[in-house]
């Protein structure tokens, strides 16, 4: 995370309080999520990170939540933060911990499965209280299906995600040990993003 003030940490802890979920506890899926795995135009997002790049593609099902997070991505606002939380065979969370006057979206809930590489936007106990914080599956949380707004998935990185969730983390427990909060020794920064045009990846 950016800093380690009590401040930047509750609005953390709000914001990542249902990933919470232990790993044992997977229930299955909502009936009603439903599943689009097609990319939903050519534009992805590459993140250069000080530990390899990695590509998002997205996928249609939450195009507000994708509109939001592109515009993040061209102004620049994930340029220069950490993926500040990391546990591994759950995710790994970049943001800035909700102290900005970004704004909130809509719940689009179901549009992919959580699968390796899926992408989706952290939230608190609202389901419209998304924004900047999002976060990419290590390794397949179903349990999450239908409860977050899941809008990409990376294509090209997979060595990298692999790479960052191996890191060595201080294991910190929070909000009366429910969230795993483990933060990277060494931080691994985005460097920079950017939104590229290639051809979608063929299923």
């Amino acid at each position: 995370m950016p800093s380690s003030t009590a401040g930047v940490r509750a609005c953390l802890i709000a914001a990542l309080w249902i990933l919470a979920v232990p790993a044992g506890a997977i229930a299955e899926p909502p009936a009603s999520a439903t599943v689009e795995t097609t990319a939903d135009s050519s534009e992805v997002a590459v993140l250069d990170t000080s530990l390899g790049q990695l590509v998002i593609e997205f996928v249609p099902g939450a195009p507000k939540t994708a509109a939001n997070f592109k515009r993040l991505v061209a102004e620049g606002f994930y340029d220069g933060l950490p993926f500040y939380r990391v546990v591994a065979g759950h995710v790994i969370q970049a943001g800035d911990g909700g102290e900005n006057d970004q704004p909130t979206v809509p719940g689009e809930f179901g549009a992919l499965p959580h699968e390796v590489g899926a992408v989706g936007l952290a939230r608190g106990d609202d389901p419209d209280s998304g924004s900047t914080e999002f976060y990419i599956c290590v390794a397949p949380r179903p349990h999450l299906d239908g409860r977050y707004a899941t809008f990409g998935r990376i294509v090209e990185g997979l060595d990298v995600l692999e790479r960052i969730a191996g890191v060595e983390v201080d294991e910190k427990w929070v909000a009366d040990g429910k969230v795993a909060f483990h933060e990277p020794r060494v931080p691994v920064l985005i460097e920079s993003a950017r939104l590229e045009s290639r051809e979608p990846v063929a299923e």
